[in-house]
């Protein structure tokens, strides 16, 4: 699964993006990328919010689309514990013309451990006096400090990109809709013995038998057994009468040596969204859902699932890489 992760340089202004495996490899990092579709500059554009976090720093860097649409305007923070001036501050665009402001204060910034901060923080977006992104619980102070008014177009949530690390167990955080709470998922993969007599130590790999879990909330919404075939699949689950897709590739944790990711999918479908090629109630079972294809080359750089439905947040799509240390 050699997918094109394009992972940020959020701690050097000189490090530059690399499709290389090996990026994430030396540097150990968690990552988060939050992509906001909302209007700047008269036109409707992607702003992409990254976290990063190494055993030294955190860092946040914040792109706003060019007229391409490519992410030609960048800011980026390094939060240094010796560097108490970067956590607070502000930094101008032109963007077509016009002046988009960038504003952060980390300075009281709760992370808890994490890699994207919880509360006591901002970074806001502002352009034509309008603060068209908004993140963070100082919502008041962002407002003094910008000296602008909330936008009349909230900003979307297109997806949530997240790199973890490992050894059997994952898990992150996520809502699957903007107006909806925090749910935790968390991920396991275990090594089920086989024993001598059992004729399924034919397909077991040395003595074992892989299986997944995934939990949300605590509640195990699926149990995947005999991982070594069914490597790659997709199934519907529910969250709060919410419909969610889940698709997962895990063939490098199983098959490829070396630090490997595995790439897991969560997309909600709303009732009112017709997807029927999403739908797999009338689908084969999960050996065949996905037989040979890796799902990293079905979704892309930038994840094609989500533009399958242009209206609100119904296109959201979580995209999860779970990275295995032994």
């Amino acid at each position: 699964m050699q997918d094109p992760i394009g992972l940020p340089a959020c701690f050097s202004s000189s490090e530059k993006p690399s499709d290389d495996t090996a990026t994430v490899t030396r540097s150990g990092q968690s990552v988060l990328m939050s992509v906001f579709r909302t209007k700047i500059a008269d036109q409707c554009r992607l702003i992409t919010v990254t976290w990063c976090k190494n055993l030294l720093l955190h860092g946040l860097s914040v792109s706003v689309d060019g007229p391409e649409g490519e992410s030609q305007y960048t800011c980026k923070v390094e939060l240094k514990p010796w560097y108490f001036w970067r956590k607070q501050g502000s930094r101008r665009f032109i963007v077509d013309g016009k002046a988009v402001d960038i504003f952060w204060d980390l300075k009281a910034a709760k992370f808890n451990g994490e890699t994207e901060p919880g509360s006591e923080y901002y970074v806001a977006v502002v352009c034509d006096e309008e603060v068209v992104l908004l993140l963070g619980d100082l919502k008041k102070d962002a407002y003094r400090k910008t000296g602008g008014r909330p936008a009349l177009i909230d900003p979307i949530l297109v997806s949530r990109k997240e790199h973890i690390f490992g050894k059997k167990k994952f898990s992150t955080r996520v809502k699957f809709h903007e107006k909806g709470r925090f749910h935790k998922i968390s991920i396991e993969c275990k090594n089920r013995s086989t024993t001598s007599g059992n004729m399924s130590n034919v397909n077991s790999l040395d003595g074992v038998e892989p299986e997944m879990e995934i939990r949300i909330d605590g509640h195990l919404v699926l149990h995947v057994k005999h991982l070594q075939w069914k490597f790659r699949g997709n199934e519907s689950i529910h969250v709060n009468k919410t419909r969610v897709e889940v698709y997962w590739d895990v063939h490098d944790w199983l098959f490829s040596p070396g630090l490997r990711h595995a790439l897991f999918i969560f997309k909600p479908i709303l009732l009112s969204t017709s997807l029927s090629s999403l739908s797999t109630a009338s689908s084969p079972p999960l050996s065949s859902s996905l037989p040979s294809t890796p799902l990293s080359s079905q979704t892309g750089s930038s994840g094609s699932l989500e533009g399958l439905n242009p209206s609100g947040s119904s296109e959201f799509c979580l995209f999860l890489y779970a990275w295995k240390v032994e």
